[in-house]
């Protein structure tokens, strides 16, 4: 099956960045979100994407109004129903992604794949909750999306080979380097390692070690870092860092995942990171 109309659901960071790169290699996108200021907004960030890059000189008019042509939106998962495959990039919860998956199972024809952009999340688990496990699969995007090159690919312990090689066959079209985690297990690859660093920057901190400037600082210009853990930490959001800390400590059962009782409190208090202006960090609102 050609994988021509492509289903987003979540029109958030991840979402929108999704149908952008989608939509620049010319394939039909769907972008979903449950209001229309959600919808309107994802819209908006990728227009000033495309602003961004035609200011570079690396992007045309003509270039982000073919793109934006390519987008149709909506608040209602039943226009999903004709994609080809959807893309899943809600919230990091596993009952609302359960939810989601049994509603686009009744809804999205028979034929069509169901991925989600879980960055830890059993797929298997995911799966289960459909009629077609088979044709469900892990494609992990990187944020920011349009420019980051990976796509971390999971099996479920269900997924056919042909739904594997079609999504890596779509990774590619959409200009990205795939790369197979051959195993579906707490994490993946990218979060497996990634996560307990940003967890142990935090005990680092939490412990008095060293203040917060002084650990990026070291960890950039010690091993070669563009960004430091904790600057890191807050443009993923603090609350995404914990929900990926508790699915690896829960899911592996090692007292190493345990997540650092200051990344919990930051995010008890609303201190996400960027996207609150205020994380380990305060941003200029």
């Amino acid at each position: 099956m050609s994988l021509q109309k492509i289903g987003v659901i979540g029109a958030g960071q991840m979402g929108n960045g999704i149908a952008q790169v989608a939509a620049s290699r010319g394939l039909k996108v769907m972008m979903m979100d449950v209001s229309s200021a959600a919808v309107e907004k994802g819209l908006k960030t990728i227009q000033t994407s495309c602003d961004r890059l035609i200011k570079k000189q690396t992007f045309t008019e003509d270039q982000k109004k073919q793109l934006l042509d390519q987008i149709q939106t909506t608040t209602s998962i039943a226009d999903l129903k004709d994609c080809d495959i959807v893309i899943e990039a809600a919230t990091e919860n596993i009952d609302l992604k359960i939810k989601i998956f049994k509603e686009l199972d009744l809804v999205v024809k028979k034929e069509a794949l169901l991925v989600t952009n879980t960055s830890s999340i059993s797929i298997t688990k995911i799966a289960s909750a459909t009629n077609r496990p088979e044709k469900v699969a892990g494609m992990h995007f990187m944020n920011p999306v349009p420019l980051m090159k990976l796509v971390e690919g999971i099996r479920g312990l269900q997924t056919s080979s042909d739904t594997f090689t079609q999504v890596k066959n779509l990774s590619e079209t959409m200009g990205k380097v795939f790369v197979e985690s051959t195993k579906d297990m707490p994490g993946f690859i990218v979060n497996r390692i990634l996560m307990p660093m940003i967890n142990e920057a935090f005990y680092t901190l939490h412990e008095g070690i060293a203040e917060a400037s002084a650990i990026d600082e070291a960890m950039k210009l010690g091993t070669n870092q563009p960004m430091g853990p904790l600057t890191l930490a807050d443009f993923i959001g603090l609350d995404t860092c914990l929900s990926i800390m508790n699915v690896l400590h829960d899911g592996l059962g090692d007292s190493k995942y345990r997540p650092c009782p200051l990344l919990i409190k930051y995010v008890e208090a609303g201190w996400l990171g960027k996207k609150t202006n205020r994380g380990v960090y305060t941003y200029a609102v």
